[in-house]
């Protein structure tokens, strides 16, 4: 039997390979960094990168290119845009830590963040920090790029390094045009140990202190020169699961389409001879040209015979629905999150996967966005002020909210339980105001603690009506009722 290679080649042009990277230094764009520089660094790595050549070949890097290519993916670009989205939709609420009364310096440093955009800004490097492993923010400071000097040295939290009026805002950097300038590979027990103290953006050295850096996956010493010095992306840790649901969904519509198959018994001797099996493919053409019910099917009598083979389909919804869920189970996403699509069934409800998902989303707020969060803040005040007020700081607001009912039975039961102590004498009116004042959900939060209080109205603490009180003891007019 003989089979002509390009009948072959043909018959397997649908076949694709999953993508594969060795170990080794990211390609970068020309020009990040500087013709003939070579670090002393690289030659640390190369040995390393050898070395998981040959134990983990293919589990490289699989380069910014090809994440960037993902991002045109609803599947990939979903896992990661809901969490940033998420991340930034309730932001932050500032408070005074000793319970002074700083409304003044609060909202001036509101107004800032407001018109530097910092919010957005901040959600933009989420989607680049799931997307490529890595979001980077470039502080913007008035003069900062008048000489290379002054952006290569560190942009120190003083009134002497940080004027009046001199922060200018945020500017994303995309991972592809950075590239570490120097870091220590070399003791272990140092602060800087695969810790970047500078980095090179399209050639020009700048401070780590002048970039705010988000690594929400991070990754072993031994891979961050692979990674450049980035963390792990979610469009890379999540390919297996798309992957197997794309090619899920494809296959069940495939089978959809084709759950009743055809075809004819007919002479395959060209094609299994050397032949180039045009022929054959010619006769499939003619049979497939009047294959529907309103088409012709014509046969040999003497070597054709017609057959059909119809195949079931129940369980395939299953089966997609499964390949689905992975995803949510990788990227801890519940599926009415990742899909917008709500249980079915008596009594569904994804109330308790989205209260949990809400807790993750704080912690990833408190872990990656509260540090860079209380830089800002230092500098914004610096270049208002002259000086910071450690006595200013923020909480994440909560995205989980209970509906109108429950908060007024809450508020409710908080009252009542409020008036009893009072009268118990175990805490005080004015203590009760202050739990008052510093509760979000009491509905008074901000409340002037100190302000002077009227007399309550004897007849409300009795619970008569003030209206009907005051005309008890009048005299009716004539013909009143």
């Amino acid at each position: 039997m003989t089979v002509d290679p390009g009948f072959l080649a043909r018959m397997k042009a649908m076949q694709v390979d999953r993508p594969s990277a060795p170990w080794r230094l990211p390609d970068l764009p020309p020009g990040v960094v500087p013709e003939k520089t070579r670090l002393a660094m690289d030659a640390i790595a190369e040995p390393m990168f050898a070395y998981l050549n040959r134990a983990f070949a293919g589990q490289g890097f699989l380069g910014y290119p090809f994440l960037g290519e993902l991002m045109q993916r609803a599947e990939y670009r979903n896992v990661f845009q809901r969490v940033a989205f998420e991340m930034t939709r309730k932001w932050i609420s500032f408070k005074s830590v000793s319970g002074q009364s700083k409304t003044q310096e609060i909202q001036i440093i509101e107004q800032r963040m407001k018109e530097h955009k910092v919010r957005g800004w901040f959600r933009l490097a989420a989607n680049h920090d799931g997307a490529f492993g890595r979001g980077q923010l470039y502080i913007k400071m008035k003069g900062a790029r008048a000489t290379k000097r002054e952006l290569a040295s560190p942009l120190l939290e003083s009134r002497y390094k940080i004027p009046l009026h001199s922060f200018q805002g945020l500017k994303i950097v995309e991972p592809i045009v950075t590239f570490p300038y120097d870091y220590n590979s070399s003791d272990p027990l140092a602060d800087s140990y695969y810790a970047p103290r500078s980095w090179y953006v399209m050639g020009q050295q700048v401070h780590d202190s002048r970039m705010l850096t988000f690594v929400s996956q991070p990754l072993p010493d031994l891979l961050k020169p692979a990674y450049n010095f980035g963390g792990m992306s979610m469009s890379q840790l999540c390919m297996e699961t798309i992957e197997n649901w794309l090619s899920t969904r494809q296959n069940v519509n495939r089978m959809i389409q084709g759950y009743s198959t055809s075809g004819i018994r007919t002479k395959m001797g060209d094609a299994l001879t050397g032949g180039d099996g045009d022929d054959l493919m010619n006769r499939a053409d003619l049979f497939t040209a009047g294959r529907d019910n309103m088409g012709v099917l014509i046969l040999d009598k003497d070597t054709e015979e017609f057959f059909q083979f119809n195949a079931p389909i129940s369980g395939l919804d299953k089966l997609q629905a499964q390949a689905l869920e992975h995803i949510s189970a990788v990227s801890q996403l519940p599926l009415i999150i990742l899909t917008g699509i709500s249980p079915s069934g008596l009594n569904a409800s994804s109330e308790g996967e989205i209260r949990v998902f809400y807790d993750l989303i704080h912690d990833r707020q408190e872990s990656i966005f509260r540090e860079p969060l209380e830089k800002i803040i230092r500098i914004i005040q610096l270049s208002e002020f002259g000086c910071i007020d450690p006595d200013i700081t923020f909480d994440f607001e909560p995205l989980w909210q209970a509906d109108v009912e429950k908060l007024a039975r809450m508020r409710k039961s908080d009252a009542d339980a409020g008036v009893e102590l009072i009268a118990a004498g175990v805490i005080s009116a004015k203590e009760h105001r202050e739990k008052m004042a510093k509760d979000p959900d009491s509905g008074y939060e901000g409340l002037d603690v100190d302000a002077e209080l009227p007399e309550p109205d004897p007849n409300l603490v009795m619970g008569k009506d003030p209206l009907l009180a005051k005309t008890e003891g009048l005299e009716k007019p004539a013909g009143a009722v």
